[in-house]
């Protein structure tokens, strides 16, 4: 159960489950459900930190930059993956996991630009957790990749709280969903490092006012970079590049 919104989660696991991969954690083994119920907010938490720490462990040993990109629904991630995948193949080796309930459409559109791409269907999920990735992470080949990028349940609430073993969460928010919602929900915010306003070119026909969103968005998270983006026109979009760029090259600093 999730800890904010209370939703299912979706990644169990059979004792008789065969592992034919190298990430290195451990399957909870107490009974099944119907007996005691856990202290719910601290142990997942507990739990999903140790299996980011394993993902991050792992991820760095291969210099692999690794972005959670959050939002809400719309707000235009898959179309920036979509782009910036596009532009960036010849010079960045990518892989991409996608988070949704349902579908794979997204996952579709990532393998249509000849990036290798892998779904994870949460089902009543709201949330990618740091399990989910760690089995993820296995369908692609690490050693050749620089940047993987983790495409979240559409949500500006409960993946905030899960630390998936990324090296930064990026936050997306399109000018058409209103300049409040740094403040409406702190906590994503807070956790980002960079904050994408996307969708730049509908600033003349939507109310939406790009200089007080800033205002929200530092008062929540002074640290925060802000870019302002269209990943349709491509306004702004060298900016985001060169930021991924320099957070690769830090990364794999010997």
């Amino acid at each position: 159960m999730c800890i904010d919104c209370g939703c299912a989660e979706h990644h169990h696991h059979s004792d008789e489950h065969r592992h034919d991969h190298t990430h290195d954690h451990t399957h909870d083994q107490r009974p099944s459900p119907g007996g005691r119920k856990l202290s719910i907010g601290e142990n997942l938490l507990a739990k999903n930190d140790r299996l980011a720490a394993a993902n991050r462990a792992r991820f760095a040993a291969q210099g692999l930059f690794v972005l959670n990109l959050v939002s809400s629904p719309g707000s235009g991630k898959t179309s920036i993956l979509e782009r910036t995948l596009r532009d960036l193949q010849d010079e960045i080796s990518f892989a991409v996991l996608e988070g949704d309930q349902q579908t794979s459409n997204d996952a579709d559109r990532i393998a249509a630009t000849g990036i290798p791409a892998h779904q994870i269907n949460t089902g009543a999920g709201c949330h990618l957790d740091a399990h989910m990735v760690g089995h993820g992470a296995d369908h692609f080949d690490l050693a050749t990749t620089d940047i993987l990028m983790i495409e979240n349940v559409g949500n500006l609430v409960c993946p905030a709280s899960f630390d998936l073993g990324e090296d930064h969460k990026v936050a997306v928010l399109s000018v058409t969903e209103g300049e409040d919602k740094p403040l409406k929900y702190p906590q994503m915010f807070q956790a980002a490092n960079l904050l994408l306003i996307n969708k730049i070119d509908l600033l003349p026909y939507v109310p939406f006012d790009i200089e007080t969103c800033k205002t929200f968005a530092r008062q929540v998270n002074p640290a925060a970079e802000i870019l302002e983006v269209s990943c349709l026109k491509g306004d702004g979009m060298d900016a985001w590049y060169q930021w991924l760029r320099t957070g690769l090259a830090r990364k794999q600093q010997p």
